[in-house]
């Protein structure tokens, strides 16, 4: 365990809010927006269920690989403090970028965009600078274009992030009290929506399919690259391993628990959805662009009344993993910078023993995102990036099973070796799939994160001259 990184960190949170952490983090914009672009690459109610099975049964693979490595390693930073046991500092740093720069700061640029676009459906806000909406950089970036809504994502992040300056407590007990409502919201959708007379229940396992569009492995692996940024979030678990009381126990338990949990919630929700929307009607959401599957859904069984219930529910819902996004990402840099791989001003805690400069870093950049890009082009940029470190934590269940064989596993991964080698074979043929299928979101991602190559060996430097200088006083 490291002392150095867990100096100033105060280990009080327990195995019930690791799971609401999860949930928390896990239960986002997915839930409510990615049925449409799979209904439109799979154009069969019953594959797309069978999607999301897939693609939460291959989370669950990952999630248990990454339990065995959590319970051995336990640490604040999660991947970041277990990549450098087990491979070295260099993989362990390009995590911890790769990090800063796509997956979470994108993660929360995304979510807080999402949580805009259905504030705005409550609150109407004239058009800001409409004239200004078709400046670009370069053709790629619209950083003008829908401004009332990233204007809102924006506030939402420094608000949130400001929230997070104060205490542990305080961010954990707003997940808290967020999730609840999220709860009762999504049960609201199920309950409501198969007892509604729209619904018709075997539409939702309907596996006809066109002879024109068969289903391929490339094909599946498309579509599951919406589920997987629906299921996205489990690992930020990992980010407060040195918050967590009896982490070696407490990690890989609610790892497992909370995204059991996810899979059973997704499969009722959208089974709800192709229940009462038929897959025409689906691909005509995804192909509008503005529209949302689950508004679309209360909007036909409740017609125009039911607006204002379903786009709280989302605002509630983003605000909610916006929130534990923010919290439990801010941690590895913090962790980084202690150990001088990051700039030295983040390794600070303020009074109340949080890394409020790491925070603030981190709000900085994510905004910058939210002008940036499009919501669907940020989740596919994510998950590729992801992928590749998921990926090298299973691997590290093998290293580490050679490196340590009798080191202490509070748990230890079922079905060992055959689980975690499914995962990578499955990690390996996402990425590759990606930088076939899409491109310029796969060289985007990998372009970003290759930017810390130049920046570790700075960081490197410059660490080495501050622990010279030290020796020399």
């Amino acid at each position: 365990m490291s002392t150095t990184v867990n100096q100033g960190l105060i280990r009080s949170l327990g195995l019930g809010y690791v799971i609401i952490f999860i949930l928390a983090n896990i239960l986002g914009s997915g839930v409510y927006k990615k049925v449409a672009p799979m209904a439109e690459q799979l154009n069969s109610s019953g594959w797309v269920l069978v999607a999301w099975i897939l693609g939460g049964i291959i989370t669950l693979l990952g999630a248990l690989s990454n339990a065995e490595v959590a319970g051995m390693l336990a640490d604040t930073g999660g991947e970041y403090a277990y990549f450098k046991k087990i491979y070295n500092r260099f993989l362990s740093f390009m995590f911890g970028w790769a990090n800063f720069s796509v997956i979470q700061t994108a993660a929360i640029s995304s979510i807080a965009y999402v949580f805009a676009q259905s504030f705005l459906a409550i609150v109407d806000i004239p058009p800001i600078l409409p004239d200004l909406a078709d400046i670009s950089i370069g053709g790629l970036f619209y950083p003008l274009a829908d401004l009332n809504t990233k204007i809102v994502a924006i506030v939402l992040i420094i608000i949130l992030s400001a929230i997070n300056t104060r205490s542990i407590r305080s961010g954990a007990n707003l997940s808290r009290a967020i999730l609840w409502l999220v709860g009762i919201g999504l049960a609201g959708i199920v309950i409501f929506g198969l007892s509604s007379s729209e619904a018709v229940i075997a539409n939702s396992f309907d596996f006809t399919r066109s002879p024109d569009h068969p289903i391929t492995i490339s094909v599946m692996f498309t579509a599951m690259l919406a589920a997987f940024w629906a299921y996205q979030g489990w690992s930020s678990v990992g980010f407060i391993g040195g918050e967590i009381k009896d982490a070696y126990t407490n990690l890989p338990k609610g790892i497992a628990i909370g995204v059991g949990l996810i899979i059973v919630i997704y499969f009722l929700v959208n089974m709800t959805y192709m229940s009462v929307l038929s897959i025409d009607e689906l691909k005509a959401v995804n192909a509008d662009g503005t529209q949302v599957a689950a508004i679309e859904v209360i909007r036909k069984i409740f017609g125009n009344s039911g607006l204002i219930f379903i786009s709280v529910l989302i605002v509630i819902t983003t605000l909610g993993c916006t929130h534990a996004t923010i919290y439990g990402s801010a941690r590895t840099y913090y962790a980084m910078a202690r150990e001088k791989l990051f700039f030295s001003s983040m390794a600070k805690l303020n009074k109340a023993s949080v890394p409020s400069n790491v925070i603030a870093l981190q709000a900085i950049w994510a905004c910058l995102l939210v002008l940036s890009g499009s919501f669907d082009q940020l989740t596919d940029m994510i998950i590729f990036a992801m992928f590749i470190f998921y990926g090298a934590t299973a691997a590290g269940v093998f290293v580490l099973r050679k490196t340590m064989p009798d080191a202490h596993r509070p748990y230890k991964v079922w079905g060992y070796p055959v689980i975690p080698a499914l995962f990578i074979l499955f990690c390996i043929g996402l990425v590759i799939n990606t930088f076939i299928t899409q491109p310029r979101e796969a060289f985007m991602g990998m372009g970003l994160m290759m930017t810390g190559i130049p920046l570790y060996w700075w960081f490197t430097k410059k660490g080495a001259s501050q622990n010279n200088q030290e020796t020399a006083e």
